[in-house]
């Protein structure tokens, strides 16, 4: 069958003429063109077009470029060997536990300073040997132990037990499981405590060493049982104290097998985004690492060695090895807190060898020097500064030298080292020979090292960095300088990049991560070509440097401390030590900043947050944080982005007093900081915003426009109803063509049919109007008017009630009196100030005859609180309806022509201005033959009035839905279309590039595409109306697809404003104006709203293609920034996504700035986080700088009658200075 299927196809194709004979080959082509464009594939739409979007600055041609040969590693000293090495750190600890027992291994101190115990040799030995046997013999049953030898476990000590922490990581070396030492726990809202979680996770952590009072420390559940922090796995506690642990049988002894390339423990590491990573430690690596040390520092057996570092991590941990037998004093971090100088105290007097300490003790040791003067420092041999790579090491060093020299300090002790998780120590200065020169020092320009290039600075010397060597490299290793960025290419000799080792002494993986481990662990350098230097791996360190003379090694920084801000580096911790060059002793906390980059608009941008000192007044904290800016702009070449100042000790902490950075910045994402002063600076440092947009004039005129369109298959963008021809029952409507007489027609034919149901907001009806009773309500009414002397038929009466049955009766009762209804939304009774002047502007401007209200809103009018706003004594007359006698009118009313006026509809626009439209008879006739009966725009109104009413339905037809409610124009009452019912298709939703209509430009793009609009179709086009788009500028008509401004012809458009003054030339405009070309004859309504009509694949109820029409905003509206449209909602609509805390949000133009102004409904410490997360959004999503951010109480933002925000009444506000603002911040 298909064969034969396939032969006749074959041969009816054999039969046809060619197409080449029939048609020209000009018309094909003209018919190739006139087909509508290929739409681009799926992928496009979502591809993130940063490239059309950002601004590149051109590259300067005199930026620096490194110059030199391509560096060659560098190789450190052999690493000797020594007969009597141990083939084990454990059988190191064998043996001084077994020859010299007595000899101290630790010395722990007490909150004062002084001893508290000292741990032996024997005595470190024998408790850590019981806690293997207990872990491998003790826990679980006799069968079945918990633990067995490679398992991981977490140590969790206090800072103030190095005795505990020392015991429990040799006894897991000796049990061969792999400890993995953490912070204790304080409370679940630790910084970084899920991170910890996330670590215990990916090393696969379920038991947790302790000591008996750290235990009872830990936080716990009303049950007692210790808590489940956030992002931990379910862990088991045991408890290490001695009297715990069983002492093994005689035949028991601990395996110490050789060192092999098992890991032996796992160090934690925070990342740049607070991610915490294990770096395992191989125990080959370890014993490795402790033979390099004792080397390069010359250690001797039983030195004195005084450790001010974390004993459970890094270089505290690898210098109180228990290698060569040294005997470490441990000085912990709550010592130092209370006695700054204990430290050099101890070195005194127990005559150490060796202190091993960061720039901050050597600082705080100078501020507390003057408390003791008789100590010396003179038995120092090394004095090793563990983060000689910062860049105010150097000071520290010099100033502490300085004062301590004739202490006894020698000048040659002084040892800067480097060092890193991952690889280690990579160098140190070894301890120099007595009167020899110090090694010399380089002074580099910052804006060199900015661009990432090493030159000798030569310019003004606050824009010089002065970097200290850290000595050589580590014995046996081999180290190169790669570029921190890309393929790890070697760097040039004047070349700053990341240092790289290889050796066997540095860390083997990210434990359980081994993605992150192959580009960390696993290095191989390539040369310039990118062809590979060779097969051995390198480590990366994760340290900035270069190689200086003398192959001795510079450090300049971190690369977790590096911000890449337009292309150029900065080192955070070059900010802080310029930050703090701006004597902050009076306003901030010296150790308290932290300096961190967030992206913003496809850049880096540099925010800095510091503690303010509780006594700072809030002048001298900006007088501060200006010259802050003014530093770091002169200094750096960096603009600012946000500087931040918080209440003293609210910024998250690393367990030794640090500033937990990751933390910090999410606080500041997350607008959880809360500031108490804050600077920010977007338009000095957002360099790359788009071009502004220049509009070109129109070479050609609109008609060729026009024509240039159809060429190109764009049809002009229109759409039109149906026929109002084809209504049925045309007798019955020419008979009732007014609402007086259709409702007196109903209430004969059909009265007790309920017309209207009131429902409350939870859906429950409290009220119903039938046909008949809607009658009888509005004669009631009439009477009443009629009753009055001075209101004369044609005069306006002001309708001044809730929304509601009885404002629908009140309107009635107007027309049947012959009077013209102006329904007026009453004024808000707790805010009487702000609405009730509009409802006295409404009133005088309509000069209305009299106001029909209700007894509460009557008692409101002539209150002492409404006399503070208005003048109570010259309302018109006010009638209450609530308690109207039965009576008739005399006759009810009938309209002389269709073009009497049917009722006014006032409204103060989103731009400030007052309108009242009139609506002559035959627009509500018209709207009549649509067969949808509804009041004016009443319907739409009540849906803003107040909260209470949710819903009115409206049945007058009852073929007609309950729930349909027209659309209607928003100021000159023009109703084109309203929602999809039965006999349309489905109403379509599109979505928009929003840049692309921010230049007048429609472009559609597929659903979730980044910077993408939904736009739903606007329903259906009524019956007899012809919509089109016009270019609102030139008057000519678009093409399809095209942005423009909605014009409408209708029979029942509004007739004109009501004005008392008459301008004849805005009404002309609004109501009846033609096209330029094209159809000049027709005459239109201006709706002022841009849109877009587009022709769809669906097919209406005639069968003919669907137009769909997509309205996207008011077209006085619109804001002009930067040659750009933007819609204040679309700005309005982000904002109020930036934080919880944003309850409603305005924006406008002043002078050329914008401003945003945000109501807070939250605390009023949220207020200050409010700011640069409004300036994000703004700038992220809109391509916008914000000028001001305002923020203010809730309900400051004025609302108009239809639930409109009023941005011109609000500005004149601001600009009036009678906001009574929470907080203003002028974005610099």
């Amino acid at each position: 069958a298909a064969a034969f299927h396939c032969r006749k196809s074959e041969l009816l194709m054999s039969q046809r003429v060619p197409v080449s004979s029939r048609v020209s080959t000009k018309i094909q082509q003209l018919l190739n063109t006139l087909k509508r464009p290929k739409r681009p594939p799926l992928s496009d739409f979502f591809t993130d077009d940063s490239e059309e979007i950002v601004q590149v600055p051109q590259p300067d041609p005199n930026t620096p470029r490194p110059e030199g040969r391509q560096i060659i590693p560098v190789k450190g000293e052999p690493l000797g060997v020594v007969s009597n090495w141990p083939p084990a750190l454990q059988a190191a600890l064998a043996r001084w536990g077994a020859t010299q027992a007595k000899s101290p291994a630790l010395t722990a101190l007490d909150i004062t300073g002084k001893p508290l115990y000292t741990l032996t040799y024997g005595k470190l030995w024998s408790r850590s040997v019981k806690l293997a046997y207990t872990l491998l013999n003790k826990l679980g049953t006799k069968n079945e132990q918990i633990l067995k030898p490679g398992d991981r476990v977490a140590l969790v000590y206090p800072n103030s037990d190095p005795g505990m922490f020392l015991v429990a990581f040799y006894g897991c070396l000796l049990a061969e499981v792999i400890p993995v030492p953490i912070e204790v726990p304080l409370s679940r809202k630790d910084a970084g405590i899920s991170q910890v979680g996330f670590l215990l996770g990916s090393c696969g952590v379920g038991l947790a060493l302790t000591s008996e009072i750290c235990l009872k420390g830990l936080p716990k559940t009303p049950t007692g049982e210790i808590m489940q922090f956030k992002g931990w796995p379910r862990m088991k506690w045991v408890i290490t104290d001695s009297k715990y642990l069983t002492k093994p049988s005689k035949d028991w002894q601990p395996h110490i097998p050789t060192a092999n390339t098992d890991p032996a423990y796992i160090e934690y590491k925070a990342s740049k985004e607070g991610t915490v990573v294990g770096v395992a430690v191989s125990k080959v690596a370890m014993l490795t690492h402790c033979q390099a040390l004792t080397q390069a520092c010359n250690y001797c057996e039983g030195e004195t060695l005084v450790n001010v570092l974390d004993f459970k991590k890094d270089m505290g941990l690898w210098h109180g090895a228990v290698m060569n037998r040294i005997h470490t004093i441990s000085v912990p971090y709550a010592v130092m807190k209370a006695c700054p100088l204990s430290w050099v105290q101890r070195v005194h007097m127990n005559k150490a060898r060796v202190a091993l300490v960061k720039c901050r003790d050597l600082h705080w040791a100078m501020m507390a020097h003057r408390d003791q003067r008789d100590i010396s420092l003179a038995s120092l041999r090394m004095l090793i500064v563990a983060d000689g790579a910062n860049p105010w090491s150097v000071s520290s060093c010099d100033a502490f030298l300085n004062l301590f020299q004739s202490h006894g300090l020698k000048p040659e002790v002084i040892c800067p080292c480097a060092a890193s998780p991952e690889a280690m120590t990579v160098a140190i200065r070894r301890p120099g020979v007595p009167g020899a020169p110090l090694p010399a020092r380089a002074i580099l320009s910052m804006g060199g090292l900015s661009y990432g290039v090493i030159r000798v600075n030569t310019e003004d010397k606050n824009s010089a960095l002065t970097v200290q060597d850290v000595g050589h490299v580590m014995p046996g290793a081999l180290m190169c300088i790669v570029r921190p960025d890309g393929p790890p290419q070697l760097c040039k000799t004047d070349e700053i990049g990341e240092i790289i080792i290889n050796s066997r002494a540095g860390g083997m993986m990210y434990y359980g991560l081994p993605g992150l481990t192959k580009n960390t662990f696993e290095v191989i350098p390539v040369n310039a070509n990118g062809v590979p230097i060779g097969e051995i791996p390198f480590v990366r360190s994760g340290l900035l440097g270069f190689v200086g003379p003398g192959s001795l090694i510079f450090v300049v920084g971190k690369i977790e401390g590096l911000l890449m801000v337009s292309g150029r580096r900065h080192n955070a911790d070059d900010l802080v030590a310029t930050a703090l060059a701006v004597e902050p002793v009076k306003t901030v906390y010296r150790g308290r900043i932290a300096v961190f980059s967030v992206t913003v608009f496809y850049d880096e941008r540099v925010v800095i947050v510091a503690e303010q000192r509780p006594d700072a007044s809030e002048e001298d904290s900006f007088q501060w944080m200006s010259r802050v800016l003014q530093a770091i702009d002169s200094i750096h070449q960096v603009g600012l982005y946000c500087l931040a100042l918080v209440p003293a000790n609210t910024l998250p902490k690393t367990p030794l007093g640090g500033i937990h950075i990751s933390d910090t910045k999410q606080f500041f994402l997350d607008g959880t900081l809360h500031p108490c002063n804050i600077l920010m600076c977007p338009h000095t440092c957002v360099t790359n915003l788009p071009k502004p947009r220049q509009k070109q004039p129109v070479g050609v005129g609109p008609a060729s426009v026009m024509v240039g369109n159809l060429v190109a298959g764009k049809r002009i963008a229109q759409a039109v109803g149906r026929d109002l021809g084809m209504i049925e029952d045309q007798d019955l409507v020419r008979k009732h063509q007014y609402l007086t007489e259709a409702l007196q027609w109903r209430a004969q034919t059909d009265p007790d049919h309920v017309l209207y149901v009131l429902l409350n907001a939870k859906g429950v009806t409290v009220g119903t109007a039938t046909c008949v009773q809607l009658h009888k309500r509005a004669e009631k009414i009439a009477a009443a008017l009629c009753e009055k002397s001075s209101i004369n038929k044609g005069e306006n009466v002001v309708l001044l009630y809730p929304p509601g049955i009885d404002l629908i009766a009140a309107f009635y009762g107007c027309l049947y009196a012959g009077c013209v209804p102006v329904n007026v939304r009453p004024p808000h009774p707790q805010n009487l100030a702000a609405t009730l002047p509009t409802v006295r502007m409404i009133i005088d401007v309509s000069k209305a005859a009299c106001i029909l209200t209700t007894q509460n809103l009557m008692r409101t009018l002539r209150s002492k609180e409404a006399a503070a706003s208005v003048n109570i004594k010259t309302w018109p007359t006010i009638i209450d309806t609530d308690d109207l006698p039965r009576r008739r009118p005399p006759q009810i009313y009938k309209p002389p022509t269709a073009e009497m006026i049917a009722y006014l509809d006032f409204s103060v626009s989103t731009t400030g201005m007052l309108t009242g439209v009139k609506v002559r008879d035959y627009y509500v006739k018209s709207i009549h033959l649509t067969k949808i009966y509804l009041l004016f725009a009443l319907f739409l109104q009540c849906k803003v009035f107040f909260m209470f009413l949710s819903v009115l339905l409206v049945v007058i037809h009852r073929n007609c839905l309950p729930s349909l409610l027209y659309h209607c124009k928003k100021g000159t009452k023009n109703p084109f279309c309203l929602p999809q019912g039965t006999t349309g298709p489905d109403p379509c939703t599109v979505y928009v590039d929003m840049k692309s209509l921010r230049h007048d430009r429609v472009r559609l793009v597929e659903r979730g595409a980044p910077q993408s609009l939904p736009l739903m179709e606007s329903g259906k086009i009524l019956p007899g109306v012809r919509v089109i788009i016009v270019n609102p500028e030139t008057k000519g008509p678009l093409g399809d697809s095209h942005l423009g401004e909605i014009w409408v012809n209708s029979p029942h458009n509004a007739s004109g404003y009501y004005t008392i003054y008459g301008e004849e030339s805005l009404q002309a405009d609004h109501f009846n104006t033609k096209l330029s070309f094209g159809d000049p004859h027709t005459l239109w309504a201006r709706t002022g709203y841009l849109g877009f009509v587009k022709r769809t694949e669906l097919l209406d109820a005639s069968g003919d293609r669907h137009d769909a029409l997509f309205v996207v905003g008011s077209l006085d509206e619109t804001l002009e920034l930067r040659g750009l449209r933007y819609h204040p909602i679309d700005i309005e609509t982000s904002v109020s996504r930036a934080h919880r805390s944003i309850a409603e949000s305005a924006v406008f133009t002043w002078t050329n700035l914008l401003v945003v102004v945000s109501e807070l409904c939250g605390s009023e410490q949220d207020a200050l986080d409010l700011v640069p997360l409004i300036t994000n959004v703004v700038l992220e999503g809109h391509h916008l700088i914000v000028g001001v951010v305002v923020i203010v109480d809730p309900g400051v933002i004025p609302i108009n009658s239809r639930g409109e925000k009023q941005r011109m009444h609000l500005r004149d506000s601001f600009l009036a200075d009678q906001l009574d603002p929470i907080y203003v911040a002028y974005n610099m």
